[in-house]
């Protein structure tokens, strides 16, 4: 089984040019490990099961843990606003910021654009970007429908270090960490750099790989952002986490895996459960998490009740994110006979497809749909304005990548480094289409 593993890992990473990968399997409570490739281009060391990797949004099922931990203890309430353990929150919709709940932020309900902040100069923590958190737009009144929120997350943070009266990261060690003997899990760079990590890298114009900079995405420095995706951790840390969400006998931690609202043609699953995506497979349940950080990719996939879990981590960009899908799908197929069917595009229609050209920007990124008579393509990107203003580089953008159209106004990505991708349009009571949704995030038209 390992030989397999491995032999799959090296051949699909050569294949796809990513210099460092590891992928761990959790087969009826046995782990099985297998790595491939170098932690840097630049200074090569070996990549193993102990190698950190930045897991970015995969750290939202950490932080929705530790959350639950809380409500167990009578600490924390689901329905309760979230205004009770953050009284200083100010929102740019005052009603909205009375109404939202713990539970609209744990599954992106809250209504919040993804919001991607930085504290000022002094004060890169939480409470910095809470306090920033004012110039956030709001897509939609809280519970009306799910979009992905990193300040939702964020806000989270804040919530626990209210409630616990320590900072974010000590909370979840506290709560989470420890408890489940996650040793080899950090957020703090300075833990990171004394051990084996592997540098993230994206690709050049002309294929060349370089380092990343800076390590993490979005203020490498900035606990801001840690509890939406700061977390660090190897291959087989994640696979322990993986089995104590398996073999958890704690109702309120079971209960992360069910639907609290649906999800519309999204490859990331059918619904949210709390800080789960959820995702039927072929007949078998799901949970999971994926996460993409500045060129490296982190994947985490659950069947609860197949005792069974796949992680898939890489090191480039931007095809780390296929490495990590087409190790999702060799191990389903070859350890619980499991194949997921991909949608049959339409035949391309220049009238419908003229509908849907356009730009469609959230509050951090933009997407733009051009069709030239034979295909439409998308291609999505950091706004250009927040790239200038940055202080830091920040991951490329995607080139345009062709789509196909399927039925009831929803699409497939075909190519590039977000392949198999899918999304919806929206429109209004007039049928004129007012937005596009792509990895669980509105973006709204603007031109």
């Amino acid at each position: 089984m390992q030989e397999k593993l491995a032999e799959f890992v090296a051949s699909k990473a050569e294949e796809l040019g990513i210099p460092g990968v590891a992928v761990g399997l959790l087969v009826d409570g046995e782990m099985i490990t297998a790595a491939h490739g170098v932690t840097s281009t630049a200074h090569p060391a070996p990549v193993d099961a102990e190698t950190l990797f930045h897991l970015a949004s995969v750290t939202k099922s950490f932080t929705g843990t530790a959350v639950m931990r809380l409500v167990g203890q009578g600490k924390v309430e689901l329905d309760a606003p979230v205004r009770r353990y953050v009284p200083d929150l100010a929102l740019s919709d005052e009603e909205a910021a009375e109404r939202i709940t713990v539970l609209h932020l744990l599954n992106h309900t809250s209504g919040l654009d993804w919001g991607v902040l930085d504290g000022d100069e002094d004060d890169l923590g939480l409470s910095a970007h809470v306090a920033r958190m004012v110039e956030l737009p709001m897509i939609a009144p809280p519970g009306t429908r799910a979009s992905y929120s990193q300040s939702g997350y964020n806000l989270l943070g804040r919530m626990i270090e209210n409630v616990t009266g320590l900072p974010f990261e000590r909370a979840i060690a506290e709560l989470v960490l420890d408890p489940v003997g996650l040793t080899n899990t950090f957020f703090d760079l300075d833990d990171v750099i004394v051990r084996k990590f592997a540098v993230g890298h994206n690709a050049d114009e002309d294929g060349t790989m370089r380092a990343a900079q800076p390590w993490k995405a979005w203020r490498a420095g900035a606990r801001g952002n840690n509890p939406g995706g700061g977390i660090v951790s190897s291959v087989s840390d994640v696979l322990k986490w993986a089995r104590f969400h398996v073999e958890t006998e704690d109702e309120l931690l079971r209960g992360m895996r069910d639907k609290t609202v649906d999800l519309r043609a999204s490859t990331l699953g059918d619904g949210f459960g709390i800080s789960w995506f959820l995702r039927e497979i072929d007949g078998v349940r799901t949970i999971g998490h994926g996460g993409s950080g500045n060129g490296q990719f982190a994947e985490l996939l659950i069947a609860p009740e197949r005792n069974f879990a796949v992680v898939a981590l890489a090191n480039a960009g931007p095809d780390g994110y296929n490495f990590n899908q087409a190790v999702v799908r060799w191990a389903l197929e070859n350890h619980l006979g499991l194949v997921e069917r991909e949608p049959e595009p339409l035949p391309y229609n220049e009238e419908r497809a003229r509908e849907f050209v356009g730009r469609y920007e959230n509050d951090a990124m933009r997407i733009d749909i051009a069709a030239d008579g034979a295909e439409v393509t998308l291609g999505v990107g950091i706004r250009p304005e927040i790239r200038a203003a940055a202080e830091t580089e920040m991951p490329p953008d995607y080139a345009p990548a062709p789509i196909g159209l399927l039925p009831d106004d929803e699409y497939v990505l075909l190519g590039g480094g977000m392949q198999g991708q899918r999304g919806y349009f929206s429109r209004d009571a007039d049928g004129a289409v007012t937005g596009v949704d792509l990895a669980g995030r509105l973006f709204s038209r603007s031109c």
